[in-house]
Parts: structure tokens; C-alpha cells; sequence
């Protein structure tokens, strides 16, 4: 796995869960995508340019894939996900020396959960997702949790 040396360009995606859907969502010049995850809940992908990049869909599928699988670690852990709890991922396209190579970096906020909690969810949810199965050991990946 190569570390990027020098980002090209990045890929963001904001998902959580939509509670409220007379909520107004995203901005002027944006596109919002509903997209659904494991477990089957509605997630949002929001905030996305008017013409998303390759980098952009990745984030938005791997981001709605791994909200559902830390859905299903919070059941398995007996947690109760908090209704604000989201999930923003960045995917950088890069190079290093003359190779080209994909990167991610996660921000899960699980605010008033304990930061251990937070953080095995978390953890726990890349062992379960799908997308994070197929690119681990493959691209750097790094995550902070936020419980505040």
C-alpha cells in the first residue's frame, strides 16, 4: 500500500440518516442523492457538485454502504446509534512518484457515545462493510471518530 505524496483531487460525501424529509437538503449548485445501505435504511449523500467525479460516487456508495454496517455493529453491540450520527468520507486521487493511487480518510461522529464505544464501532463496521473489505490492504485509509 503507497501513501499519495501530492492529492490531485478529492472526492467528499456527507451521510446520515434523514429524519425529517420536508428537511431542506443540500445547497445551490449541489446534487443530493437518497441512497440505500446495508440494513436497508434511507441515507442521504449530500452536497455533492453538480457534476460528481468518480472519486465523489466512490465516497457516496462507500459511505452509504459503511453507515449501514455501522448500523448493524451497533446492533451486534447492543448500541443505539444517536440520530445525529453521521459519516463523512473524503477519497483522494493522487501520486506518488510517477504512480497514481486512491486514498480515503473517514469522519465518523457519534456524539454522546462513549469514545471507546464510538471507536470499536467504527472499527468495527470497515470489517463489515463490503467496500471496505475490497480496498483494505489496497489504499490508505485513515479514520477519526468524534463523539462530541
Amino acid at each position: 500500500m503507497t501513501k499519495i505524496e501530492k492529492v490531485i483531487f478529492s472526492g467528499k460525501t456527507h451521510t446520515t440518516v434523514n429524519h425529517d424529509p420536508a428537511a431542506q437538503r443540500g445547497e445551490y449548485g449541489t446534487v443530493d442523492m437518497k441512497l440505500s445501505g446495508t440494513g436497508g435504511d434511507s441515507h442521504e449523500f449530500i452536497g455533492a457538485p453538480a457534476h460528481p467525479s468518480a472519486e465523489q460516487f466512490f465516497a457516496g456508495a462507500w459511505s452509504a454502504c459503511y453507515f449501514g454496517a455501522l448500523s448493524i455493529a451497533a446492533s451486534l453491540k447492543k448500541v443505539e446509534l444517536p440520530v445525529d450520527a453521521s459519516v463523512d468520507i473524503q477519497v483522494n486521487i493522487g501520486q506518488t512518484g510517477p504512480g497514481w493511487f486512491l486514498g480515503a480518510h473517514f469522519a465518523v461522529r457519534l456524539p454522546g457515545v462513549a469514545q471507546d464505544v464510538a471507536e470499536a464501532l467504527a472499527h468495527t463496521a470497515h470489517q463489515i462493510c463490503p467496500y471496505s473489505k475490497a480496498v483494505h490492504g489496497n489504499i490508505e485509509v485513515a479514520m477519526d471518530v468524534f463523539t462530541a
